[in-house]
């Protein structure tokens, strides 16, 4: 299928500059418009799923990400990115200046509720914190 490879049985990388249309293993519909810029894509995904990674290839630190939310109970969505579109991943508007371009050397990074939570050290201060799993609930990702 053009633009889409799977790399495992839960992750997909996507060439964003394609037309998409397939399904993943959590059977939600990964589509994308050819006419979409990149970020515009990287936002509609966001968007469209309650808990998403975005990674590299070479980034083994997702595995750990996806590890930590499956013990929860949640299985996200893992979009794996090309170095330039990296570049073009949002961030928190409370993260303050600068905190884009922090961001996109940090990755993995976790999208929950639309809401950049950051990289793996913030999803795990989360966790340890008790506020990841309420955030889970709240965006219908994960029912206790």
């Amino acid at each position: 299928m053009q633009g889409l490879r799977r790399c495992s049985n839960d992750v997909v990388q996507l060439d964003l500059s394609t037309t998409v249309t397939t399904t993943n293993t959590s059977s939600t519909s990964l589509s994308i418009d050819v006419e979409e810029s990149v970020e515009t894509k990287i936002q509609r995904l966001i968007t469209e799923h309650p808990v998403i990674i975005f990674t590299r290839s070479s980034c083994c630190m997702c595995h750990v990400m996806k590890k930590l939310l499956a013990t929860i109970g949640v299985n996200p969505t893992v979009i794996e990115l090309d170095d330039h579109e990296i570049a073009a991943l949002p961030s928190s508007s409370e993260d303050g200046p600068g905190a884009a371009s922090n961001l996109r050397n940090r990755t993995p990074a976790v999208f929950i509720g639309g809401a950049c939570v950051g990289g793996l050290e913030s999803l795990v201060a989360l966790h340890v914190s008790g506020h990841l799993v309420p955030k889970l609930v709240q965006v219908g990702a994960l029912w206790v």
